[in-house]
């Protein structure tokens, strides 16, 4: 393929998803509900999300050889997506997620990394020479191939799961973009409002982020750069599993930005993107495609 719109590093899971009436608390077993598997992983989820929207899409990761692997390269395969830089490894297990999800959609995630880390910074550098205009990364894999990405010159960090980031790495983000909880790791502000992201972003801005764009769920989602704070609504759904909606995010805002669309009308797509994907079950599955979108953000699109 032509150099791709968006190459993304990052994670490939095998998602192992027990649903049932309630989440559990420590110590407590739950009987009843449904069992299922889908692949995932949020880099996984991410350039599947890209490639059910139309766009050219790489993947630079690592699975083994195993079963879980093959489900995993098919999935991205099947949705259009470049794995010229998918390496095995045989000397691990594929990455695997143990997902609980609730009736109201909520869920708790426990990954077991496996191969994601032996993505190394040198197959990341062999990726970067596809010459995307994106590069999207995650932190499911090793901190020193998220700092190769890094490289890129438009580098979009996705900081999950939250851990702590070095002055350095962030001053490479032209976006960064937390959830909620995310945001409250890297500079102790819990965003209870929207408007509480403008001042957790100071410091963020200090490191040298270009912008700040903080996931809120069902509140949407706000952009804060250098020049002010702008709150972007997400549209009204039906949610029954957000287990990939952050993910549906991601992949669509580097989608839309690579595009050359404008911040504003990229992240107002990608909030339409991750409403979407809450409305049907599984990770990769849940992922819309271009006309779905469509029928949702109208003259957006």
């Amino acid at each position: 393929m032509d150099s791709p719109g968006v190459l993304v590093v990052g994670s490939l899971n095998l998602d192992f998803v027990f649903r049932s009436s309630q989440l559990p608390i420590p110590g407590q077993t739950l009987l009843g509900g449904q069992f299922a598997t889908h692949p995932g992983g949020k880099g996984g989820n991410q350039a599947v999300s890209i490639g059910r929207l139309g766009g050219t899409v790489a993947f630079a990761g690592c699975v083994g050889n195993d079963p879980f692997g093959r489900v995993m390269t098919e999935s991205l395969l099947g949705a259009g997506v470049d794995t010229t830089y998918l390496s095995v490894d045989p000397s691990t297990a594929s990455g695997s997620a143990c997902v609980l999800v609730d009736e109201q959609g909520m869920n708790m995630i426990v990954v077991a990394p496996g191969a994601n880390m032996s993505l190394t910074p040198e197959m990341v550098d062999l990726a970067l020479g596809c010459g995307p205009k994106v590069v999207l990364a995650q932190l499911e894999i090793e901190l020193s191939s998220v700092k190769a990405a890094s490289a890129a010159e438009f580098f979009i960090l996705n900081p999950a799961p939250a851990r702590a980031l070095s002055s350095d790495l962030l001053s490479r983000c032209t976006v960064l973009t937390p959830n909620e909880s995310e945001l409250e790791g890297l500079t102790g502000i819990y965003p209870t409002e929207p408007t509480d992201c403008i001042r957790a972003a100071t410091s963020l801005l200090d490191s040298g982020v270009e912008n700040l764009v903080v996931t809120l769920g069902s509140r949407g989602s706000f952009w804060v750069s250098r020049i002010g704070g702008q709150h972007f609504e997400a549209p009204v759904v039906k949610a029954i599993d957000t287990t990939a909606a952050g993910d549906a995010f991601n992949g669509a805002l580097a989608l839309f930005l690579a595009e050359g669309r404008d911040m504003a009308n990229a992240i107002a797509l990608a909030n339409c993107v991750g409403a979407l994907s809450t409305t049907r079950h599984g990770a990769q599955e849940s992922m819309p495609n271009r006309e779905e979108l469509a029928s949702l953000a109208g003259t957006l699109l």
